[in-house]
């Protein structure tokens, strides 16, 4: 199979073009892969990058954070129940409890038979999986559907 004499000419033209290229990126490859083992070398260190300046304590700290957390389910009764923070956070040490701050929702309780729904608001909350409760901390309100309202600093609500 023969090629023509137009497609030998533009490879021709472009195969200059490409080693010169080659070799500049080449080259300055070369100096950035020396420079980082220089610079590892003279700082003692292995990590020597942008990266190193990371505290990981800030990152460590606020591994598990979410905002609009919102939280759905059914309670031990069968009531279903519904918790939502502006945002929440898990502590490394302690996965179960999930802080929370600005918390409102509601929980469904039975009282003589009949469900009475609770809607609750409070500045701040710990929302336990394992113990199954609702920690509601400053400014608490709790208020019934039955117009029965309760105002405190702080209450521990089974689901």
């Amino acid at each position: 199979m023969a090629e023509s004499k137009r497609n030998f000419i533009i490879i021709s033209k472009h195969r200059r073009w490409q080693r010169l290229w080659q070799f500049f990126f080449t080259g300055w490859g070369l100096v950035m892969v020396a420079a980082l083992v220089a610079g590892a070398l003279f700082t003692k260190q292995l990590l020597w990058s942008p990266i190193s300046a990371i505290n990981m304590r800030d990152v460590i700290s606020n591994q598990f954070k979410m905002s609009g957390a919102s939280f759905t389910g059914v309670d031990a009764n069968g009531g279903p129940f519904k918790i939502n923070a502006a945002t929440g956070h898990q502590k490394y040490d302690n996965p179960d409890v999930i802080y929370l701050d600005t918390v409102s929702g509601f929980t469904t309780k039975s009282k003589d038979g009949k469900p009475v729904k609770i809607t609750f608001s409070a500045a701040n909350g710990e929302f336990n999986r394992a113990k199954k409760t609702i920690k509601l901390i400053k400014h608490v309100r709790i208020k019934t559907d039955q117009e029965q309202e309760i105002q405190t600093e702080e209450l521990v609500i089974r689901i």
